[in-house]
């Protein structure tokens, strides 16, 4: 069952996500994320300290797209959209849930790192909200 409603059909299911947010100057910075669909949305975990997290509480836009691992080869097409973090404690759960159902003990496994590295305590679950295709990228 297709739970999204995205133009791009590869964001659902790809393993990581290039997820790009802007500085106050307009300067994008991308980071490789981990994300789960839920409603036409994706769902990013995070920690409330990170610089994703910030930059998107200051502009609310982003724009993300299919990648590899590292980030460096992008593997689909490029959305916009925007971006707030979710502060229904209902929708928070449900997101945790989705991410839970698609990573499995990957995500367990991250959580306890986290956790023993003193950073779980802050998290925070990023909505993405796709506004429209803008860019195809080429298959290599």
């Amino acid at each position: 069952m297709q739970e999204t409603a995205m133009a791009n059909a590869t964001l659902p299911n790809s393993r990581y996500i290039a997820l790009t947010t802007y500085r106050r100057d307009g300067r994008p910075v991308t980071t490789p994320v981990w994300s789960a669909p839920l409603a036409g949305k994706l769902y990013v975990v995070t920690a409330e300290s990170t610089g994703k997290a910030r930059r998107l509480r200051a502009t609310g836009r982003v724009r993300f797209a299919a990648c590899n691992m590292n980030g460096r080869r992008i593997l689909g097409d490029w959305e916009e959209g925007t971006g707030r973090i979710v502060q229904d404690e209902a929708r928070y759960r449900e997101a945790l849930a989705a991410l839970r159902r698609k990573y499995g003990w990957q995500l367990s496994l991250a959580r306890l790192i986290n956790r023993l590295r003193g950073v779980d305590r802050d998290r925070v679950v990023l909505e993405l909200t796709p506004s429209l295709v803008v860019q195809t990228s080429p298959t290599t």
